[in-house]
């Protein structure tokens, strides 16, 4: 008898010795390229290495268990006629410590060490894939000698693969199955990152992307069918001699590394699970007759569908014969020849696209709630500072001044597709295109537009062909142009776009000098404030004046005119302004005319007074001349009364021999005293 489980152990010792090179070669080249597949290939070389590690140990069990089969038989031989070793059979018993081992080994060791492995490659898949999208976005170094080693990794782990799997014919080898299933898989793995490094000499990097994800996903899910086996393993009938697969023996992998095909070995895997034939009954013999035509009939069904184009409403198909332009069908069903013949490419014509000038966008995951757009808060991820024209006023005198300002902002342009064939066939990339134009039409725009609206502008609210605002009312204005602007280039160049929509949006400086910013703006706020409350209070002035503005600069121009006239000796001149003057400051309202009727009511009234004072003396001369004893006591008695006015006069009538004196009082009194009182109540009140 042979031991035929030590050629099994010296392949299984050889593979997990080059798995450990494979293992270290791949770290290295993963770090040195920079590739995150090639990086990820090593972990899941290292879940070989543990694989060829139990199948090490189970063999070289096996070894020593099929070697001490020898030796006891060796030694039945020897001792086969003694009387003394009658009980041979309790004697092999007790001596067959290697075979208690094995089978302690295979009942209690590969389901638990099934496990770790299960649990590994569940774990590093799942971290590999959460390292996945930072990892394949790394640009490749040297893609070219990393395929070189690649190469050579997957040549060897193919031809070990190859020669474990035909080994695992056998029914003494048939645990080499596992071990050369996902040594080839790590083959065909490593012939997929070489090609794809390749490509990646020439910057197409689609193949790294794809298997930057394909390795983590197998690894999670070739641990989930380790896992899945070990739970149904527990409920599978026990046949005796029946071979004991072990879990983390993948039925998926075996599918492409054992002899024979698909279907046999689904069947196998389920015969094994079961307990019983499937592949004699006759439903499995139909299956395996029909499953070709049934294959080939679903690929024809397949292939002829491409013959059918369904364009969805708001969009429009675009067709190609044999690469091509050959028409641009709208919504509906149409037809088409096949694949590859014909290709259509969809594009949604209706939909509105954005793209976003001056900022990045921050994700969907990030974005708040939208808040008031401060000028000292970050309000994207990115924002570009822009260069605008300064202000002239201020800085002429400024020995060094920067004639330019620093400014963001945040332009997003809508647009959709409105001539197809232009969008596709005139550039490589229109999206890039359109938005070449809309950055190289925003930075004129900055260079020669204002921060603030000139006064001017704010006085007569005028603008000037390439004077723009990017600030207060300017803005609007600016945008329209801007849009304009854009759409004229798209034309020109033959973009076949239509521009929805421009918004200048959070115009801002930049946020490290947000605060002196607005200091500037507030002091030019509040120049142009004095300069408009100026004009408001002059306005006010003059219309209180004259009634209105107009009346009141007609006014001043004819001063103007009569001051001239008068400094020259135009007597003509003077006498036709004048009376011209006159006429116009009679018309005029507000105080100029409530001057001018005050002045006229105070001549009148001084000229009456005037005419009647002398009338009145005319009149006493007359009345002094006829009487001038009579006059002096009128005139003297007027005189007394008007300077009696406000005194207290007492009349006294009394003759010189008269006793009794009274006294009149005239005065009006408003509380009687108590000496006016009558006798009879005075007399009354005792």
């Amino acid at each position: 008898m042979n031991i035929s489980s030590k050629r099994a152990e010296y392949v299984a010792l050889t593979s997990m010795v080059l798995s450990i090179i494979f293992f270290v070669s791949t770290s290295v080249i993963g770090a040195a390229s920079r590739g995150f597949a090639v990086w990820a290939l090593s972990w899941q070389i290292l879940g070989g290495v543990l694989i060829w590690l139990v199948l090490v140990i189970v063999f070289h069990q096996r070894s020593l268990a099929e070697q001490e089969k020898l030796d006891m038989i060796q030694l039945a031989r020897t001792r086969e006629g003694d009387t003394i070793f009658q009980g041979a059979s309790e004697q092999a018993e007790l001596f067959a410590v290697a075979q208690r081992r094995l089978a302690f080994l295979e009942k209690w060791f590969i389901p638990i060490f099934s496990i770790l492995i299960a649990c590994y490659q569940l774990g590093i898949g799942i971290y590999l894939l959460s390292k996945a999208s930072e990892g394949v976005a790394k640009e490749l170094n040297h893609p070219q000698l990393a395929a070189v080693f690649m190469v050579a990794i997957a040549f060897i782990s193919f031809l070990m693969s190859r020669y474990a799997g035909g080994m695992s014919t056998e029914v003494q080898w048939k645990p080499l199955r596992s071990g050369g299933s996902y040594l080839l898989c790590t083959a065909i793995l490593s012939f997929a990152l070489t090609i794809s490094l390749a490509l990646g000499q020439f910057k197409i990097n689609i193949g790294m992307t794809i298997l930057g994800w394909a390795i983590p996903v197998l690894l999670v899910v070739l641990g989930a069918e380790a896992g899945l086996n070990i739970v149904l393993d527990i409920y599978r009938p026990r046949i005796p001699g029946q071979y004991s697969r072990s879990a983390f023996d993948s039925r998926l992998l075996g599918m492409i590394s054992e002899p024979g095909g698909i279907l046999r070995t689904f069947a196998g895997a389920i015969d094994y699970q079961f307990g019983f034939e499937v592949s004699q009954t006759w439903f499995y013999q139909l299956l395996e007759k029909a499953i070709i035509p049934l294959g080939l009939f679903s690929l024809a069904t397949l292939y002829l569908l491409s013959c059918v184009v369904v364009v969805s409403p708001g969009q429009e198909a675009l067709i190609e014969h044999l690469g091509s332009f050959e028409k641009v069908v709208g919504p509906g069903i149409w037809a088409k020849i096949p694949w590859p013949f014909d290709k259509a490419y969809k594009y949604s014509t209706r939909q509105i696209q954005q793209i976003n000038i001056g900022f990045v966008e921050e994700a969907q995951a990030e974005r708040e709630e939208r808040k008031p757009l401060l000028w000292d808060q970050k309000h994207y991820q990115e924002e570009y500072n822009l260069l605008v024209a300064a202000e002239a006023e201020g800085r002429e005198g400024q020995e060094g001044a920067v004639p330019v300002s620093l400014v963001r902002v945040a332009v997003p342009v809508q647009y959709r597709i409105k001539d197809l064939k232009s969008y596709v066939y005139s550039h490589s990339d229109a999206k890039s295109a359109l938005e070449a134009i809309c950055y190289r039409e925003l930075m004129r725009l900055a260079a020669s537009a204002r921060i603030e609206p000139s006064e001017k502008q704010q006085r007569t609210g005028a603008r000037q062909d390439g004077e723009q605002s990017l600030l207060s009312d300017g803005r609007k204005a600016a945008a329209a142009y801007l849009a304009a602007r854009i759409q004229d280039v798209a034309d020109e160049m033959g973009l076949g776009v239509e521009i929805v929509f421009v918004g200048l949006q959070g115009v801002h400086p930049p946020t490290e000098i947000a605060r002196d910013y607005e200091e500037v703006i507030g002091s030019v706020q509040k120049k142009q404030a004095s300069i408009l409350n100026s004009l408001a209070e002059r306005n006010r002035i003059l219309t209180t004046l004259t009634g209105s503005i107009d009346q009141a600069n007609r006014l001043y121009e004819l001063a103007r005119q009569f001051q001239q006239a008068k400094e020259s000796g135009d007597s003509a001149a003077v006498d036709r302004l004048s009376e011209q003057i006159n006429t116009d400051f009679a018309g005029a309202q507000g105080d100029v005319f409530k001057a001018l009727s005050e002045a006229g009511s105070y001549a009148f009234e001084r000229a009456t007074i005037a005419r009647a004072t002398g009338e009145r003396f005319g009149d006493q001369i007359l009345a002094y001349r006829a009487s001038p004893n009579i006059y002096k006591r009128e005139q003297l008695l007027a005189m007394l009364e008007r300077a009696l006015e406000k005194v207290r006069k007492y009349v006294v009538v009394a003759e010189s021999k008269d006793t009794q004196i009274y006294i009149i009082d005239l005065q009006e009194q408003l509380t009687p005293s108590l000496y006016d009182l009558p006798l009879e109540i005075l007399e009354k009140n005792k």
